[in-house]
């Protein structure tokens, strides 16, 4: 028999139906937030309903970390009947009591039984009844001793409750369950206590606002301590939360915009870009290990606990001890814990729209921007726009139309930092030469990625052209142990002035097409090959220093290029061990590389120069001094293909004509 066209489409929208109704989710917050909403009204939801209304206690409010779908034994159904009047355990905390009031409201948008009705809006007064008078909630109402008490902001507690107080307070539509008037005006009143607590516990660092603790006292409103390591400090995690909701307020007072305002300061002062946490699955898809990994241009996180006075991460374990990296605190709260979170990007990512919608003038935004792009203070004491330099960097306008200053304060700075190709007319200046220092240990092996490994080694990688750096030192920390750039410049137009570069094998790494270099004032030490390369490079009044008998450069000039490395009025030093110095071998067969009026110390050899076994570079690389001078200044034991310039031919190494091609000036400015 062929069935009637219109059973077949009964029986399509029946099992459709099914289909969509069905629950596929296994974890309670999952059901409740992700299924479709005619699921709520199957039986299979009716019967969780049933367990959700005998856990819900007389107080209005439910114990947390409860799986309630899970079917009940008759035992437990009478137990929990016999605990209903019970207040222990009953708590805000990891979602409780806002997702069970959730759950209801979707029951009650299917089926209207009024348990559902009642069930949600004796939470509703759980919430009321438990707000402090100051506009806080603690963890657990009725309290419950230790640091319960304080005001919690600790996984998004009173930012979940202040959301359902809002949308009851602004009669919206997310909840199906409509309260009477007199409730909503003292949801109306509930809200406004709630978001004044949150002002006022904002934290002022050196008299700045700033972001939010997990907890804060109920008493002194300051940030407080919970368990052994979760210490007083500045949350990256909760404070996004909490300016995420003072961003929804309609028509918001100049308290709150001041609020938002700072955090977003803060915010981007506190991220983090170049570490990325690499998490170890066991067969089960459990974490069993966690490390952060160095990374360039990571995507911006932030720490969960940082210092309340100057920012700085910390890690600790259930001893209390304060810990600089997670890799120090044992493997069970390292891999058990969220350290990290990056939350507060979407507050930087909806902060330009808000700002402009609640009366930042884009006149007032564009001046703040451009004083904010065009200097930007780096200090690891917090007291600047950032603590990294990277962080200040990817902060950086792309392609500017005028120069774009990081200043660096003096400290210890262990971190790869990269000027991309896009941050061109950045200038990189430290507060002092010798205490301003940027290091890092990367080294070929350590990189271990093939023949070119010694290329991603560099401390500092310069990509953006018209680059400029002075006062400051850049390291590479890894010792003698094979190649290791300290600095890399693959960019046109660069000046480096008054630094000291310090490494090893391969200390300065100088490259890019047709590019122009200048270093002026400089110290720079290595072992072998510490200057190399195919850039155009001059150094005027530079000291280069050889730590152990070795080369000084390895050039490797591209065929027809008018320069190559040029030294004038340079100083060659050397540590005493070092007794047998070459001024110079090449890399590529085209090498240039030139001294003038340079005083050569007794290190440098009699022969000056070496071939590489490279014979063909005896015919093509111009190696050659002119007017230099002291005991390692010996023109008569020079190698026969090295040359001695007659003044005419030294007259034509200028600035203006090393440099030329370039922005007029720039070099000088």
């Amino acid at each position: 028999m062929i069935p009637s066209k219109k059973y077949i489409l009964f029986l399509f929208f029946s099992i459709n139906f099914g289909i969509n109704a069905q629950n596929t989710y296994k974890n309670w917050s999952d059901i409740i937030r992700k299924n479709e909403a005619n699921w709520f009204g199957t039986d299979e939801a009716k019967k969780i309903a049933e367990n959700v209304l005998l856990y819900q206690r007389d107080i209005g409010g439910w114990p947390k970390n409860i799986q309630m779908q899970q079917e009940l034994t008759p035992a437990q159904k009478k137990e929990l009947i016999a605990i209903k009047n019970s207040t222990k355990e009953v708590t805000t905390d990891n979602g409780a009591t806002s997702q069970e009031m959730l759950f209801m409201s979707k029951m009650y948008a299917q089926v209207k039984d009024d348990r559902y009705k009642e069930s949600y809006l004796k939470g509703l007064n759980y919430l009321f009844e438990a707000q402090y008078d100051n506009g806080g909630w603690p963890q657990f109402y009725p309290l419950k001793k230790g640091y319960y008490t304080h005001i919690t902001y600790n996984d998004d507690s009173m930012v979940n409750i202040l959301n359902i107080i809002k949308q009851v307070s602004e009669q919206t539509d997310f909840y199906s369950i409509k309260p009477s008037k007199e409730i909503v005006e003292k949801a109306k009143k509930s809200f406004d206590k709630g978001i004044d607590c949150i002002i006022k516990t904002q934290y002022k660092q050196n008299g700045v606002l700033t972001a939010w603790c997990a907890q804060h006292d109920e008493f002194t409103l300051a940030p407080a301590n919970a368990r052994a390591f979760e210490l007083a400090s500045l949350s990256g995690y909760e404070s996004a939360k909490i300016v995420l909701l003072l961003m929804t307020i309609e028509k918001p007072s100049a308290e709150i915009i001041l609020a938002v305002k700072s955090a977003e300061v803060w915010f981007e002062k506190t991220k983090i870009t170049n570490l990325e946490e690499k998490r170890v699955l066991n067969e089960a898809g459990k974490i069993i290990d966690k490390k952060m990994i160095p990374t360039q241009n990571a995507a911006p996180i932030w720490a969960r606990f940082m210092e309340l006075d100057n920012n700085e991460p910390f890690f600790c374990d259930r001893d209390g001890i304060k810990k600089k990296s997670i890799d120090e605190i044992g493997p069970e709260r390292r891999n058990g814990y969220s350290w990290y979170s990056d939350a507060p990007k979407e507050v930087l990512k909806k902060y330009a729209a808000w700002a402009i919608k609640n009366g930042v003038k884009v006149s007032e935004a564009a001046a703040s921007d451009k004083k904010k792009v065009n200097f930007i203070t780096v200090a690891l004491d917090g007291s600047g726009d950032f603590m990294k330099i990277q962080d200040a960097i990817n902060a950086s306008p792309s392609f500017p139309y005028e120069k774009v200053t990081v200043f660096v304060k003096n400290g210890i700075y262990n971190e790869k930092v990269r000027i991309p190709e896009w941050n061109t007319r950045l200038a990189l200046i430290g507060e002092s030469k010798e205490k301003t220092i940027i290091t890092f240990d990367d080294n070929f092996s350590k990189i271990n990625l093939g023949r070119n490994s010694t290329f991603y080694t560099a401390t500092v990688l310069v990509e953006g052209d018209d680059f400029s750096v002075s006062n400051l030192t850049i390291k590479n920390a890894s010792g003698d142990n094979g190649q290791a750039i300290a600095l890399s410049v693959v960019a046109n137009r660069a000046q480096i002035s008054n630094c000291n570069i310090l490494g090893n094998q391969d200390t300065l790494y100088l490259s890019g097409k047709d590019a122009k270099q200048y270093f002026k004032d400089c110290y720079i030490e290595g072992t072998t090959d510490f200057i190399f390369g195919g850039a155009t490079a001059l150094f005027e009044n530079c000291e280069i220093h050889s730590i152990k008998s070795s080369y000084i450069t390895a050039a490797s000039t591209p065929e027809g290029t008018a320069f190559g490395f040029v030294f004038k009025n340079c100083k060659l030093t050397a540590e005493s061990s070092a007794t047998a110095v070459y001024l110079g071998r090449p890399w590529r067969i085209y090498a240039k590389s030139v001294y003038l009026n340079c005083d050569m110390g007794k290190h440098i050899k009699p022969e000056g120069w070496e071939n590489w076994s490279k014979p063909d570079a005896e015919k093509n690389a111009l190696y050659a001094e002119y007017n230099c001078r002291g005991e390692g200044f010996q023109p008569t034991k020079r190698v026969a293909w090295s040359k001695q310039l007659k003044k005419k031919d030294a007259e034509k190494y200028t600035i203006e004509n090393i440099l030329k091609d370039t922005i007029l000036n720039w070099y000088s400015k």
